[in-house]
């Protein structure tokens, strides 16, 4: 069996290659300036290639997202989902849920399609139902995630997969000597989840890093 080459700079190059793989199309690039414009990052190439696999393998009917940004993940969520699939997408900031309507529209998603709340997530997901969602994404930051994490699995039917992205801080997981605050709640997330036996999970190394988890 050939040695796996962990070299930073052969690492570094297949990852690039990984995100570059499969490139914006018209929608999501203008989608994608439309964030850059309002200071918003939003989700890398490679990781929307992979929440719209992610959301095509669970056949996603019923998604849940926190941190709408201005549509990029959205988008990709439900390009990926059944074609009746209704994706709750919640967000501090009605000027990015004006822009995410607005990359819907170009996106010809029929507005039924799309539930965009505003509000605090900490209050928003516990009127959430209990075991109805497919699907659920994480991307508004670390500082409530633990709480977030635990109603994400209450609203998880069996089968159902919860993602989180920046799961790797913007890199900075990796580097034992960073002690930020966010770091330390992305590794110790990505534990809990691992030891605990009514889930399996994965980190992958796409954009800045995905913890990928399904309910058993």
């Amino acid at each position: 069996m050939k040695a796996l080459n962990t070299s930073p700079t052969a690492k570094h190059s297949s990852w690039a290659y990984a995100e570059q793989h499969l490139s914006d199309d018209p929608v999501l690039q203008a989608t994608r300036e439309l964030a850059f414009d309002l200071g918003v990052e939003p989700v890398s190439e490679g990781t929307a290639a992979t929440l719209t696999v992610l959301a095509a393998a669970v056949q996603a009917k019923t998604l849940v997202e926190v941190g709408t940004g201005v549509g990029v993940s959205g988008i990709s969520l439900l390009r990926g989902a059944q074609p009746e699939a209704i994706l709750t997408s919640i967000d501090l900031d009605p000027e990015h849920l004006h822009t995410a309507r607005t990359a819907f529209r170009q996106e010809q998603l029929p507005a039924r399609r799309t539930r965009l709340i505003t509000g605090r997530a900490e209050e928003v997901l516990p009127r959430l139902a209990t075991g109805a969602y497919d699907l659920v994404l994480l991307d508004a930051g670390a500082e409530h995630l633990p709480d977030f994490t635990a109603e994400s699995f209450r609203m998880l039917a069996p089968g159902g997969l919860l993602i989180i992205n920046d799961a790797l801080d913007q890199d900075q997981v990796p580097r034992p000597a960073v002690r930020e605050e966010s770091t330390q709640t992305m590794r110790e997330t990505e534990r809990v989840l691992r030891e605990d036996g009514r889930v399996t999970s994965t980190l992958l190394g796409t954009g800045t890093g995905l913890l990928v988890a399904v309910r058993r």
